[in-house]
């Protein structure tokens, strides 16, 4: 007979800390970074330039390991199109309510073949030596400025995670598929 294991001695997690810091069995750390891009196809060719330029210093300055997390999860558009056919309910305009109609359309049309999705991204830091937990929390959150100001000249915005809470949904959410976080 196999010998089973539980799903908290297989995950590498040892304590959830706040602000995205999670201690793992090895005693080593990680956090976990929120990034909100910016819409690189909608700047101009000298943006992207410029774009292209931050992005290159931005992995020529950060000098440690770190992780680039994408997570997809299809979005329903029910409710942005119950919003719509709930504001164009008493207008009077036969107009808007042809292009309301229209845009319904639209939606419903993307949302059925299941190609509205929302993506988040993410980054993860780890610490690289084994030591006193001050000292590695302290190793994170310059990793973490470091990540912040160079990302945030190429147009980016970094956010820390605020909650124990928050971090555990996210895990969660890359651990079980199933959940969506939107």
């Amino acid at each position: 007979m196999k010998n089973l294991i539980s799903v908290q001695e297989w995950l590498p997690f040892s304590r959830i800390l706040k602000k995205g810091v999670v201690k793992l069995k090895d005693e080593y750390y990680i956090k976990i970074l929120k990034i909100a891009p910016i819409n690189y196809n909608l700047k101009s060719d000298l943006e992207k330039e410029a774009i292209l330029n931050s992005y290159k210093i931005f992995l020529k300055t950060c000098n440690f390991d770190f992780q680039i997390l994408i997570q997809s999860n299809k979005e329903d558009l029910n409710q942005i199109i119950s919003q719509i056919n709930k504001k164009i309910e008493n207008e009077e305009e036969e107009k808007i309510k042809e292009i309301a109609k229209k845009y319904t359309d639209y939606i419903k049309e993307i949302n059925n073949s299941k190609k509205s999705t929302v993506k988040r991204f993410f980054i993860i830091i780890k610490t690289t030596k084994r030591r006193e937990e001050e000292n590695q929390k302290q190793e994170l959150e310059e990793k973490f400025l470091k990540i912040k100001e160079n990302l945030e000249k190429c147009g980016n915005r970094v956010e820390e995670i605020e909650t124990k809470e928050e971090t555990i949904e996210i895990l969660n959410s890359f651990y079980n598929k199933r959940v969506s976080l939107i």
